[in-house]
């Protein structure tokens, strides 16, 4: 199986597709599997019917796991477990270096299907992925998504999968719930050292088109099926939801505009109503989830890449409010717009590592514990924003800036983190971003030249869109 993936930014999801000679191989094989006796023994090639036995050794997870795990990152398409040996073993390296959580998916994102027939498993992917945090010592997180053909209408098997942005899009039918709440429930019994669990991704495939909302009441139904399972399987199980976009439109736009605004746009009321409905209806949750970027529907930065990441904060804050302060986890957060084909590369890295650190700084503000960074990896020498080089380059798996900033962030701002207010000069305020507790401090040059600031009783100069530690 190859890796498949969405290449999900807030609306923009992308699978990638075999094309020239690789499509008229993969044609020949299924003609001449057409013409074998249709026994069902193809379809199932390379399954197995003990999905649920524990695979590998499992790290001894903690007694009592908290809801709250920091910063990390979620691993995509292409990430550290494929490449050349060299490589690979400088990115073990790299990452056992920091040790951060780390999120994989159970299909797509680098994982083929789970389950292609009902009760055939298929996890080789899957589980490279999860050895892969095991040995660097992250702390596993599995975001329950996607769901196999079978649960929505599509057809069983191995050789069947429709990789499809429409397949992929669409959620398990009402009728399968359960179904998916027991292959929830079996990925936790293989994995008994993962103890964090996110329930679906972006309420993708949830959406009424006819009335033109979220249907709220179906995914609650799901994530309520699969919340009873995984606590079946382990009361220690930390589970959480409901992963909704924060969409957001401009402020002039009165579309489905809601209280929860700014100078950076309004919120969807619509996704507002949705989690609404989740709060009220949900079985139960250890941690709450979301996630979304400081710039609009129409990729617009208001009033500019900086201040745009106080969305981020005010989105914190409303979520707090109204989820009986549980943790806060942002699953995927964006501050830079992507291009037509959702690549990121207009900004020099200096300007994307300050805009990110301002992010941040806006998450932890509006009271997030746990935030993970969508790594854009990719298979060349040129990656905007990735973490590390590539694993397929020869001298690939070196530490990269953007890890350098989550790494230095989750080491200095960890989970009960008490923030304190930051002494600032008052001609510094509009220039730089600050965030301390009490023994450092992080500040953020907002402007692409050398400024003098004094912030916390300090003088020092500071180099266009400089992201400086300080001690206290």
């Amino acid at each position: 199986m190859g890796r498949h993936e969405w290449n999900s930014g807030p609306r923009r999801w992308r699978i990638i597709a075999l094309l020239g000679v690789g499509a008229v191989v993969v044609a020949l094989l299924l003609t001449m599997c057409s013409t074998l006796p249709d026994n069902g023994a193809r379809d199932d090639a390379g399954t197995t019917a003990d999905g649920d036995k524990v695979h590998g050794t499992p790290a001894k997870p903690p007694a009592d796991p908290s809801p709250e795990l920091g910063w990390g990152f979620t691993h995509t398409q292409y990430s550290a477990d494929e490449g050349t040996a060299a490589a690979r073993k400088k990115a073990d390296e790299t990452l056992s270096a920091h040790k951060l959580p780390q999120i994989q998916h159970i299909m797509g994102w680098g994982a083929e299907n789970p389950e292609p027939s009902p009760g055939r498993y298929q996890f080789d992917e899957l589980d490279s992925r999860v050895d892969l945090i095991r040995r660097t010592g992250g702390t596993p997180v599995i975001t329950l998504c996607c769901a196999p053909d079978w649960m929505k209408g599509g057809k069983a098997g191995a050789e069947n999968t429709d990789w499809s942005k429409k397949s992929l899009e669409t959620a398990p039918s009402p009728k399968h719930y359960k179904d998916f709440a027991k292959l929830a429930s079996t990925v936790a019994k293989r994995y008994p050292d993962v103890r964090h669990f996110i329930v679906w991704n972006e309420f993708k495939g949830f959406f009424d088109d006819s009335s033109k909302r979220w249907n709220y009441e179906g995914y609650t139904e799901l994530y309520n099926l699969v919340y009873a399972e995984l606590k079946k399987v382990d009361r220690e199980n930390q589970v959480g939801g409901p992963y909704l976009v924060m969409d957001s439109y401009e402020p002039r736009d009165t579309t489905h505009a809601s209280s929860l605004k700014g100078p950076w746009g309004s919120v969807d009321q619509r996704v507002l109503d949705a989690f609404a409905y989740w709060s009220k209806n949900r079985a139960g949750a250890d941690f709450v989830v979301v996630d979304g970027a400081s710039y609009t529907r129409d990729d617009e930065l208001l009033p500019d890449e900086f201040k745009a990441t106080d969305k981020l904060t005010a989105v914190g804050e409303w979520v707090r409010a109204r989820s009986g302060k549980l943790p806060l986890w942002w699953a995927e957060y964006y501050v830079e717009p992507g291009d037509d084909d959702d690549e990121r590369e207009g900004w020099s890295e200096p300007h994307r590592v300050a805009v990110h650190a301002s992010g941040m700084i806006a998450m932890a503000r509006g009271g997030a514990s746990t935030g993970f960074y969508w790594n854009p990896q990719n298979r060349g020498a040129k990656c905007a924003g990735c973490l590390w080089r590539s694993t397929q380059l020869a001298d690939g798996g070196s530490e990269l800036p953007m890890l350098t900033l989550l790494a230095r962030f989750a080491k200095e701002f960890p989970p009960g983190t008490r923030y304190e207010k930051v002494p600032v000069a008052s001609d510094d305020v509009p220039n730089v971003r600050v965030v301390a507790d009490a023994d450092a401090a992080l500040v953020v040059n907002t402007l692409n030249r050398p400024i003098q600031a004094k912030v916390d009783g300090k003088s020092f100069d500071m180099a266009g869109y400089e992201v400086r530690w300080l001690k206290r």
